[in-house]
């Protein structure tokens, strides 16, 4: 299962790098998984996109980074594509801004043994040509995933019994052993050993976009990720058509008059690719209509500005993406100088004053607004004296008291935060030495294991922390921790349906994360979205921000 489990984490970790780390100057998610840093697209292009329609209501979304692809098939799970193609594509269920998870195209999602899963299909759920959404069409859809020839999204699919270790099917599949059909809108989906209701949610809830059988099922597998038909779609499940797409530089889109939600009441809508550096012009002309805080990095230095726009209001999201410092523990074996380091570090004081106060200061892993925080496990104290005492008992038994620090270069803010934090220990007896590298470079030093400490923006998903920590709490994960006392709250969290319960088991994950310190949150972000006052019943937020999209309604 840990084979399993680090594959599972290279796959998000691609996602946390491109959607997490990009808030302050930096990019990423480990979707829980390491890729290529997020580009900004130049503005200089506007002659080269089509005229958005202007015979109806329309709304201009401003995005920072560029789309890979608009095929379900090819999803990388960043925050960009997800959102754009579920406009087009519903998925079964989506989180709100409370971080709980609504009814989409499915009604419900329900287990009784955390190993088999009931997708119920809405009723009145019909593709925009009238045709029904049925469970043939998840079973379809799950067999593209594991197909050799079109699996290629980003869906965790090695958990669903029947699958090889990749999560693969044998060309040709026409059945998976782990999905099952009940009847017309019911599925049933098996999991190969227990899996927590949020993280099957979490993974197949909110990133299987069921695709029609009817329109795509004659056509050969080894064609599909290929298929001009995702570049503009005519059948979906969703509020909104692709009208025309330029992938670095927009994707536009017209309503769905067939939706079964409910009619979208703004006729038009468009993602553009704009540079932070214009964020605050557009609000402030009328040309941007909202920024949502994963898909638009605001940059720091115009948050006050913002925020004094008049018919423009400022949202500061939720706050999930912890600049986290790892310390892999082969090379840094002594708890002693690991715990100097927790202690040593004034985090207020770094949030406060190099990203001023926007998040949070935690211990461990978790947010402040995960269904799994306590409150119970506290934050350390800042105490530099303690950090000289244990540093200096820690040398005198002959432990190494110098530290290379790898940081991510796009990290601005916390760049700069090393440097002070090397200073501050330089005084009380740890030398550490700062080495300043792009983001490709960090994965691979991570990957094998070759720095003391690093740093990089992480998001944990807030309702499913599982695959993240268990694999970084590991001997092959970042850290190189083991602890066998947490293979009993692991295996919890996983098994059970008691929240409670959950809450227990992750307190005691996150005590002994502060107890042997492998692990430090220097803080967890809050980044800014926006809206106009004409943009009515949007509400920007790090989730939820789209679930309502066909409500949206433009002031007159």
């Amino acid at each position: 299962m840990k084979k399993l489990l680090k594959i599972a984490l290279s796959l998000a970790l691609a996602l946390t790098l491109l959607t997490g780390c990009g808030s302050q100057g930096g990019d990423t998610r480990p979707e829980t998984t390491a890729t290529p840093e997020v580009t900004e697209a130049p503005m200089e292009e506007p002659t080269e996109e089509p005229a958005a329609e202007v015979d109806g209501k329309s709304v201009n979304i401003a995005v920072t980074s560029t789309l890979t692809s608009l095929n379900p098939l090819l999803i990388d799970a960043t925050e960009i594509v997800k959102y754009a193609l579920s406009l087009e594509f519903l998925p079964l269920v989506e989180l709100n801004a409370d971080l709980e998870f609504v009814p989409q195209l499915a009604e419900s999602i329900t287990t009784e043994d955390n190993l088999t899963f009931t997708i119920k299909l809405q009723d009145n759920a019909v593709w925009s040509d009238g045709e029904p959404v049925t469970a043939e069409d998840v079973l379809f859809t799950f067999l593209l995933i594991t197909s050799p020839e079109a699996g290629m999204a980003v869906l965790n699919q090695y958990l669903i019994a029947g699958t090889d270790d990749y999560g693969m099917m044998p060309s040709g599949a026409t059945e998976i052993e782990g999905v099952q059909i009940v009847d017309e809108k019911t599925i049933n989906v098996t999991t190969k050993w227990e899996t927590a209701l949020y993280t099957f949610e979490n993974n197949f809830g909110r990133y299987l976009f069921t695709l029609p059988e009817h329109v795509l099922g004659e056509v050969p597998r080894d064609q599909l990720l290929t298929y001009e038909w995702f570049d503009k779609p005519d059948i979906i499940s969703g509020p909104y058509f692709i009208q025309e797409a330029d992938l670095n530089h927009y994707v536009h889109y017209a309503a769905n008059e067939n939706y079964f939600l409910g009619v979208p009441k703004i006729k038009y809508l468009n993602l553009n690719v704009v540079a932070p550096s214009q964020f605050l012009a557009g609000l402030q002309s009328g040309e941007i209509d909202l920024i949502q805080q994963t898909m638009g990095s605001v940059p720091l230095e115009d948050y006050d500005a913002i925020r004094a726009l008049q018919g423009v209001e400022a949202v500061m999201g939720t706050p999930v993406t912890n600049e986290s410092i790892f310390i892999n523990v082969e090379n840094v074996p002594d708890k002693r100088i690991r715990q100097a380091l927790l202690y040593g570090i004034n985090r207020q004081m770094i949030l406060e004053n190099l990203i001023n106060g926007n998040g949070e200061i935690v211990d461990a892993f978790l947010c402040s607004g995960s269904p799994f925080y306590s409150a119970e496990l506290g934050v350390t104290a800042y105490d530099p004296e303690k950090a000289a005492a244990l540093i200096a008992e820690a040398a005198a038994d002959g432990a190494d008291t110098s530290l290379d620090w790898y940081v991510n270069s796009s990290e601005s803010a916390f760049v700069n935060a090393v440097q002070l934090i090397a200073a501050t220990f330089e005084s009380i007896g740890l030398s550490i030495t700062p080495h300043t590298v792009d983001l490709s470079t960090l994965m691979t030093v991570a990957e094998e294991g070759t720095f003391d400490v690093m740093s990089v923006e992480y998001t944990y998903a807030p309702v499913d922390p599982y695959t993240d920590v268990a694999w970084l709490l590991s001997a092959d994960g970042w850290t190189r921790y083991y602890n066998p006392d947490l293979d009993e709250p692991f295996q919890l969290t996983q098994s059970t349906t008691d929240l409670n319960a959950s809450i227990e088991a992750y307190l005691t994950i996150d005590r002994a994360t502060v107890e042997d310190v492998p692990m430090i949150s220097a803080y967890i972000i809050s980044t800014m979205g926006a809206v106009s006052s004409r943009l009515q019943n949007a509400h920007p937020d790090v989730f939820g921000t789209f679930v309502n999209v066909h409500e949206w309604d433009v002031a007159e």
